[in-house]
């Protein structure tokens, strides 16, 4: 405190380091501009004076504000929840706070909208989930608006500074092998919905597993759904409608695989014994649902988290190593699956 009993200010810590005004500032707004034994004397006077940054002056004078977007077009609405929750781990303790912007990805007026949306909001930087962050468009934009960005995918979009990326293909011919393992040779697939990267990798991990067991895959086996519920259901009837029907089946995310569950249940199908089904993500219904759910554990809120810090972390934290860039997922063994039948 001052004389005054006041609130320490600015001046304050200036005159009680011996710096100008302007050298406190530099140090508040992590200037390169500075000898670092300068930086340190006018930190340990911050610290002894308890002196809070105004936040509103910071962002004036690096013409931003203190937000961090989330700029999303999922319908996986856990999925979007789990991102929050990784990007608000980042955030916690920083000045930083973080706002959600929905965009239509099909709208025509998709990039004009986002580009009010930064120059209004004047956004640090935005994480950008799938399907949109495979827009290079909309990186383009980021770029020429000087916001900074990441973008969360399923497979590797731009260079380490700007992506987190899982290995969602590998992972899904693992789980596919483990079905191949267990003796089904008649695998049922629920792709995602078209233009989304992640569907297409789930896919080719799928079909890769399929044909290093030397396993064909009529078209008929294939129902798409749209990272939902419902179209998890409506996918699996379409699958186990068919004669002969499949002896497992895995869906591309948890959402769906609980359809699948559900409309098996529905016929009087029993998981596993009649019918085995992996999904992916591990998201809470998966160890909720009975039987308890086989799934790829999807890292998003580890994902998300390092998507975030890959924006502050030079506000956040100091000579640490880079953030990862690349993501493994697991597949998690629960009680969804069984040899087939007879």
């Amino acid at each position: 405190m001052n004389a005054r009993g006041a609130k320490p200010t600015i001046n304050d810590v200036a005159r009680v380091a011996g710096v100008s005004k302007k050298t406190v500032s530099r140090v508040i707004n992590r200037s390169p501009l500075l000898h670092q034994d300068t930086r340190e004397k006018v930190e340990k006077v911050i610290r002894d004076l308890g002196y809070v940054p105004n936040p509103q002056a910071r962002a004036l004078a690096l013409r931003r504000n203190f937000l961090i977007g989330l700029i999303h077009d999922n319908p996986n609405a856990q999925m979007v929840l789990n991102v929050q929750q990784g990007i608000l781990e980042a955030l916690h303790g920083t000045e930083f706070a973080m706002v959600i912007r929905p965009v239509d990805r099909n709208s025509s007026a998709m990039l004009d909208d986002v580009r009010h949306f930064l120059e209004q909001q004047r956004l640090y930087g935005v994480v950008l989930l799938p399907p949109i962050s495979e827009n290079d468009e909309l990186a383009r934009l980021c770029e020429e608006l000087d916001c900074k960005y990441v973008r969360m995918g399923s497979a590797e979009l731009d260079d380490p500074d700007h992506m987190v990326a899982s290995n969602d293909r590998e992972a899904v011919r693992e789980a596919v092998s483990y079905l191949v393992g267990q003796g089904h040779k008649l695998i049922g697939l629920v792709e995602g919905p078209g233009g989304f990267r992640s569907a297409q990798e789930r896919r080719l991990g799928f079909e890769d597993a399929l044909r290093e067991a030397d396993i064909k895959l009529p078209r008929s086996l294939i129902a798409t759904g749209n990272y939902t519920f419902e179209t998890g259901v409506a996918a699996a009837s379409k699958l186990l409608d068919l004669s002969p029907r499949p002896t497992a089946i895995f869906a591309s995310n948890d959402e769906m695989a609980a359809g699948v569950v559900h409309a098996a249940r529905s016929r009087g199908i029993d998981v596993p014994a009649d019918l085995s089904v992996i999904g992916f993500d591990d998201t809470p219904i998966a160890a909720h649902i009975w039987p308890p759910l086989t799934t790829v554990r999807w890292p998003i809120v580890s994902m998300a988290r390092a998507a975030a810090f890959k924006l502050v972390g030079g506000e956040k934290r100091e000579a640490e190593t880079p953030e990862p860039s690349l993501f493994i997922s697991s597949l998690i063994r629960r009680s969804s699956v069984a040899p087939p039948a007879g």
